[in-house]
């Protein structure tokens, strides 16, 4: 028996292990939506060096350890410690996630608008008033993405956001998903829905964090249903522990005139794998996508991105930097294509990455498919150092090589922090870049 049959056994076991204690296990319809999940995944099974999706990222690591779906009963947590990642003087609503399970004693979600409603996926499921069921899979291809088949399969608790015709929230939704120690050889497959009525708005900030350097596999899927000239903002902060593996999909379904914008920032994990898959179903639609991803030691970080222009006069601007030290190594990988129907399309997509170290890897992969004659199309990618006439220039000013060589790489990566609309995530993220460069604190004078 190979080690792929062993981990297809191994997640199709514990699914019949706990599908009736599941959120909502008594719903046919769900019932069915998990069945259907669980048999594309083992089907697909984990992706191999045979996927060109998945042609410089190795999951046999995620395979051959037997993570179990669902962690142990809530585990006493430091106050302190949650206090600290929590931050809580962040001016926005908030619902608290710890080791997969909603957690209401450290959420706030008083004072929220008129017609938007914030609520754990566990309590959705399980009332079926709830409007939960007409976007819950709109969004997801389960059988191009096989993680998200796994998390469809497994699907229990996390977050459901419904906003209402004109809804507009006064303050972004933080979304903190927490690993605690308790989440130590434990998967958790954590969903996020957001179905957004005609003309609503929201500001939305998801942030993924540990409590301790733990052993885990976080499988999260986010998807986004948008209305008619409906405006969605989603804000990703991936800080997972450094032993953690990290894959996570964003699938976004958009409707006429309505706009996403996405600002994914990934600095943590052993191996973290972004998927995001957006969808231009209606004419006039707009789309950015900005991102950053941080690798050093042995990190890996993936990111993939496919945006399918289907209708005519949308627009798709991507840009994304990545930064790589040590041995790490960063992947990206962006496709747009360009449907037949799809003219007077506007798309443009760039990829920059600044290796630090001789041993850091950069493979950038930014393709086109264009099928209509009437568009306005560019893409392009880079990979270089930091320029030495620049860094003799600071050292000719008095400064260290080591704070000379943090100053260009920050002002490298801030291109796209700044580009990040919650001034408080903004100075967090400039911190927390900071950390992560020799002689970082020595240059916050200059910034």
């Amino acid at each position: 028996m190979n080690a792929v049959m062993q981990a297809h056994q191994h997640y199709a076991a514990e699914f019949e292990r706990v599908e009736s204690v599941l959120a909502g296990a008594a719903s046919p319809w769900l019932r069915e939506l998990r069945r259907n999940a669980l048999a594309v995944f083992v089907e697909r099974g984990f992706p191999t060096a045979r996927d060109e999706d998945w042609k410089y990222t190795r999951t046999a690591a995620i395979e051959k350890r037997a993570f179990s779906c669902v962690p142990a009963a809530a585990a006493p947590l430091n106050a302190q410690r949650l206090q600290q990642v929590l931050h809580t003087e962040f001016a926005a609503h908030r619902i608290v996630i710890v080791d997969g399970r909603y957690r209401p004693e450290w959420s706030q979600l008083d004072g929220l608008p008129a017609g938007v409603r914030v609520t754990a996926l566990a309590a959705a499921l399980s009332d079926e008033s709830s409007g939960v069921r007409t976007a819950l899979g709109k969004a997801v291809n389960i059988q191009r993405h096989p993680f998200a088949a796994l998390n469809t399969a497994f699907i229990d608790d996390g977050v459901f956001i419904a906003l209402q015709k004109g809804a507009v929230l006064d303050q972004p939704v933080q979304i903190v998903f927490v690993a605690s120690a308790a989440q130590g050889g434990h998967a958790t497959h954590p969903r996020v829905v957001v179905a957004a009525d005609e003309h609503s708005r929201a500001t939305l900030i998801e942030r993924f964090v540990a409590l301790d350097e733990a052993v885990y596999f976080t499988n999260a899927v986010t998807e986004v249903v948008l209305g008619d000239h409906a405006s969605v903002e989603l804000c990703r902060l991936q800080e997972e522990s450094a032993k953690a593996f990290h894959i996570s999909g964003v699938f976004v379904t958009q409707g006429r005139a309505s706009r996403f914008t996405s600002h994914a920032i990934s600095l943590g994990a052993l191996l973290a794998r972004d998927d995001i898959d957006v969808q231009l179903a209606a004419p006039g639609v707009e789309c950015t996508l900005n991102g950053l991803y941080m690798a050093g030691g042995r990190q890996h970080a993936d990111t993939h991105s496919r945006v399918d222009h289907l209708q005519p006069h949308g627009t798709s601007h991507e840009f994304y930097k990545g930064v790589l030290d040590g041995h790490g190594r960063g992947v990206f990988n962006g496709k747009v294509i360009v449907h037949p129907d799809a003219q007077k399309t506007d798309a443009r997509q760039r990829n920059e990455n600044l290796l630090l170290s001789d041993d850091a890897e950069a493979d950038t992969k930014p393709e086109l498919e264009i099928y209509a004659d009437d568009v306005k199309c560019a893409h392009g990618a880079t990979v270089g150092q930091l320029d030495a006439d620049s860094v003799f220039y600071l050292r000719s000013r008095g400064m260290d090589e080591a704070a000379a060589r943090s100053l260009l790489t920050y002002a490298f990566a801030s291109e796209i922090i700044e580009r990040v609309p919650v001034p408080a995530i903004r100075a967090y993220l400039q911190q927390a870049v900071l950390a992560r460069l020799p002689g970082g604190p020595a240059i916050e004078e200059f910034l």
